[in-house]
C-alpha cells in the first residue's frame, strides 16, 4: 500500500491533473480534476487531489489499480477520511475514494454459534454497525462511534476498549494490479494499529468477519454504554481525526500529552483538545500546516517531559 507521501507539487500536480493517462483510458468509473480533499477528511483542512477516482464496484477497481501500475501513477486509497491529515498543497497523484458503492453487506453462512459477513471496503462502521444490530449479530460494539470504513479499520486494525477488528475478521479479499486474491486470517498479522501481510499495491476490497448471535436488547445497551463512556471522555462537536498519536507501549498518549501540560496548546486554528489530549482539533480555521507544526511541539515536548517519543497514528498525505 502506498504511504500517501508525495514530492509533487504547484504546477506539478497541475500538470498530473492534466495529463493522466487514465481520461484517455476509457476506465468506466467516475473520475475528477483537482477535486478538493478537505470535504473527505473529518479534520476539514487540505488541498486537493490533481484526480480523485470513484469506482463504483470491485471490478472497476481492479481495472484502475492495473491502469495506475500500467502508467506509473502514484495514488492513494481513502475512505470516510476519519483518520487523515491532507496537505495544503493536496496531493499530486490519484486518490482512490472507497465510499458506499463499494459498502455491500451480505451473510455468507452460519451457525447457531457463528455467522460469517462478508463486508465490502467502503461501508462505513455504523453503517456496519446497524445491519447487524438488526439482525442480532454481536462482537463488533466496541467500535461504535469510530467514524471509519470498514477497510480502513482492517488496515488500522481499529479498536477501543481492549477490543480490535482483527480478532473478529476470518479472511481479506484484496485486488492489486495483478487481480485479486483472498487472504485467511492465519496469513494475516494484526497488531497494535497495524496489519500485516498484504502486499505492496493491494487494496483491500472486503473484509470477512465472524460474528456471534446475541440478542439485540443486549447489542443495544452495549452500544450505548460505550458511547456514553466515549462521549464522556472525547471532546464533541470539533473536527479531528480522533486519537491522534499511538499510545506507547505501557502508556496512553493522552496522559503523556496532559501530563506535559499541553491541554490547550494552539497553534493558528490548531489546538490540543481540553477534553481528551490525544485529540488534536481543528478550532476554527486551521491549516494543515497548523495542525503538523502543532504535532510537532507535541511531540518534542512530551519527549523533553516524559522521554517518549509519541508517533502519529494519523496518516500524512501530499508531506514531502
Amino acid at each position: 500500500m502506498s504511504d500517501g507521501r508525495c514530492g509533487k507539487a504547484g504546477a506539478e500536480c497541475q500538470d498530473f491533473a492534466e495529463r493522466c493517462p487514465l481520461f484517455s483510458a476509457n476506465w468506466p468509473g467516475e473520475l475528477r480534476r483537482k477535486e478538493p480533499l478537505a470535504p473527505l477528511t473529518t479534520l476539514r483542512v487540505g488541498g486537493p487531489a490533481a484526480v480523485l477516482a470513484r469506482p463504483g464496484s470491485i471490478a472497476e477497481l481492479e481495472t484502475l489499480l492495473a491502469l495506475l501500475e500500467k502508467y506509473g501513477c502514484p495514488r492513494r486509497v481513502l475512505g470516510r477520511g476519519s483518520n487523515l491529515l491532507v496537505a495544503d498543497r493536496g496531493y499530486g497523484g490519484v486518490v482512490i475514494l472507497l465510499d458506499r458503492r463499494l459498502g455491500r453487506i451480505s451473510r455468507l453462512e452460519g451457525d447457531g454459534a457463528k455467522w460469517l459477513l462478508r463486508v465490502e471496503a467502503g461501508c462505513s462502521l455504523a453503517a456496519l454497525l446497524g445491519w447487524a444490530q438488526e439482525r442480532g449479530l454481536g462482537g463488533l460494539e466496541f467500535l461504535v462511534g469510530i467514524p471509519g470504513s470498514v477497510g480502513g479499520a482492517a488496515v488500522m486494525n481499529a479498536g477501543a476498549w481492549g477490543e480490535a477488528l482483527g480478532a473478529r475478521v476470518q479472511a481479506l479479499e484484496l485486488v492489486g494490479p495483478g487481480g485479486r486474491r483472498t487472504v485467511a486470517a492465519a496469513e494475516l498479522r494484526f497488531s497494535y494499529r497495524r496489519l500485516e501481510g498484504v502486499d505492496p499495491g493491494e487494496v483491500i476490497a472486503a473484509v470477512i468477519l465472524a460474528l456471534a448471535p446475541r440478542p439485540i436488547a443486549e447489542i443495544r445497551a452495549r452500544m450505548r454504554q460505550l458511547l456514553q463512556k466515549r462521549r464522556a471522555s472525547q471532546p464533541r462537536g470539533v473536527l479531528s481525526a480522533g486519537s491522534f498519536f499511538k499510545n506507547p507501549p505501557g502508556d496512553y498518549a493522552g496522559r503523556l500529552i496532559e501530563a506535559a501540560g499541553l491541554k490547550g496548546l494552539r497553534v493558528g486554528g490548531a489546538m490540543v483538545a481540553r477534553e481528551h489530549a490525544n485529540f488534536l482539533i481543528n478550532d476554527g480555521g486551521a491549516t494543515a500546516a497548523d495542525l503538523v507544526a502543532l504535532m510537532e511541539q507535541v511531540r518534542e515536548r512530551v519527549a523533553a517531559h516524559g522521554g517518549v517519543r509519541l508517533e502519529p497514528e494519523v496518516h500524512l498525505l501530499g508531506f514531502a
